[in-house]
């Protein structure tokens, strides 16, 4: 037999809250089940499976829109085309973590440079962001 629920108890089971959901619904990620006389929408547990997924996605670094369509080649036998979506993401997280690992290399250097230097030309982070250059590498 099936198990119905509330969008609360759908939420709950999923990990997320109510806004979450209806956010899921207004961006066509799951459907908005039909209003019964009884006044109470109701949810199966592949919605919960789906929202699951979402977060996931999510979690991955994967948009909405990548998502949505991800979720239209769940099912089918388009293997390639969801390796060929991730891949890309793959190189998209790539870039980000070069980038990011850069930053750290510059913001480190900058840091180190301040316990060094007397100070007297004032801050060198400060100078350095004015003047638009990275300061030299330590050691």
């Amino acid at each position: 037999m099936i198990e119905k629920m509330t969008i609360g108890r759908l939420a709950s089971a999923a990990g997320v809250n109510i806004e979450t959901v209806r956010f899921y619904q207004r961006s066509g990620l799951i459907d908005e089940p039909s209003k019964p006389h009884s006044g109470y929408r109701t949810y199966e547990e592949s919605d919960v499976r789906r929202i699951r997924f979402i977060k996931r996605a999510q979690l991955l670094g994967f948009a909405l829109e990548e998502i949505a369509g991800l979720l239209k080649l769940e099912g089918s036998r388009a293997c390639a085309d969801t390796r060929a979506l991730a891949a890309r993401k793959l190189a998209t997280v790539e870039v980000k973590l070069s980038d990011l690992l850069a930053m750290q290399k510059a913001l480190a250097d900058m840091v180190s440079r301040c316990g060094v230097e007397d100070g007297t030309d004032g801050c060198p982070i400060i100078r350095a962001l004015i003047e638009d250059t990275q300061p030299p590498a330590q050691g």
